[in-house]
């Protein structure tokens, strides 16, 4: 007979290999299990790589767990939500599983506490928010003593060897967003937290694949950032900068300048980051330009003009000339143009002009 848990494949690495979408979604909850049954209906599905005691007060009062899984080819992202609970890999359960993969814990609220061998007996305690390690490979013994969310990266033993020098030691290892490279790794996980639901796969996987790497870079024993890492400190910086010119396309003050008094960034490593789109002014101006098209359908009480004003251009004849380079027609063609086609019932039809800004 088949098992409530069994109903759904617990998301692993090895699964992830075989997808063929950047990012699969996974959801799993108790809340429709009786309340006798949830504690161990989670035990039972969380068994499969961890052990997960269920106690008597969990059977007689119930048990809240959710958790929502991103399979990658390459690692898996968990966003768990759970009540108070003991989780452990014993030397015995590691004996008999294949799992050797390393995660990285970040409680999102509530508090972690585990307890690892290395050496003499220690415990990593995220009472400080930060980021826990630990190398599946060796023992743990993990607390949940409040409600808890937890973020957990699992990634593949060799990606994390190949970053991080004596990868075995960092087992239990926290780390506080004390740096610049942390708290730009926080930023990425309140994304992750509050908008991953919402992205598109291929953007989901990547904030999750750019998130799990500056992680390692966090990690890293070495000095300097290696070439991976680098990259993914780059990427997220310039998602922070494209997160920021979108929210203020109707800033007057938008510019390069006021990026980089928002970012401290040089200015020959800003240009380098939007080299393809032209530079950081070339990207902004056709941000404004693709959202002032949107504008014209959307906003039929407002004039052209005005439209052009909202988004920065000084004057009629600058927002008519940089409109037509871009789409090939004056703002008022092509406003009227979707008229025409939306009283035709064409639907989307401003995919099919301009450029692809």
């Amino acid at each position: 007979m088949t098992s409530a848990a069994d109903r759904y494949a617990y998301p692993t690495i090895s699964a992830g290999l075989t997808s063929p979408l950047p990012a699969v979604h996974q959801h799993f909850t108790v809340a429709h299990e009786a309340v006798g049954s949830q504690a161990l209906v989670w035990s039972e599905y969380v068994g499969r790589i961890l052990d997960t005691p269920v106690s008597s007060s969990q059977v007689k009062h119930g048990f809240q767990g959710d958790l929502d899984a991103y399979v990658l080819p390459d690692m898996t992202y968990l966003d768990s939500r759970t009540d108070r609970l003991v989780q452990a890999r014993t030397g015995a359960r590691i004996s008999r599983d294949s799992v050797r993969d390393f995660v990285f814990h970040v409680a999102a609220y509530g508090m972690l506490e585990t307890h690892v061998k290395q050496g003499l007996h220690c415990r990593s305690t995220q009472f400080v928010p930060g980021i826990l390690a630990l190398d599946m490979n060796q023992p743990m013994r993990m607390v949940r003593p409040t409600k808890v969310r937890a973020l957990a990266f699992f990634l593949p033993r060799a990606l994390v060897e190949s970053e991080i020098a004596d990868a075995e030691s960092i087992h239990g290892r926290v780390i506080a967003y004390s740096s610049p490279l942390t708290r730009l790794i926080l930023d990425h996980l309140f994304t992750l937290c509050h908008r991953l639901a919402s992205m598109p796969a291929d953007e989901a996987a990547t904030t999750i694949r750019t998130c799990a790497h500056l992680i390692l870079a966090a990690f890293s024993k070495q000095h300097d950032l290696s070439q991976r890492a680098r990259a993914a400190a780059r990427l997220a910086v310039q998602s922070q900068v494209r997160r920021y010119v979108q929210a203020n396309l109707h800033n007057m003050d938008l510019s390069p300048e006021s990026i980089m008094e928002r970012f401290p960034i040089p200015r020959p490593t800003l240009y380098r980051m939007f080299e393809e789109e032209g530079g950081l002014a070339n990207y902004i101006r056709h941000c404004r330009l693709w959202a002032s098209a949107q504008d014209l359908v959307q906003r039929r009480d407002m004039a052209v003009v005005q439209v052009g004003y909202s988004f920065g251009f000084g004057s009629a004849s600058d927002f008519s000339r940089a409109f037509r380079r871009a789409f090939g027609v004056a703002p008022q063609e092509y406003r009227a143009h979707q008229f025409s086609m939306e009283s035709s019932g064409v639907q989307g039809a401003a995919q099919g002009w301009g450029k692809r800004l």
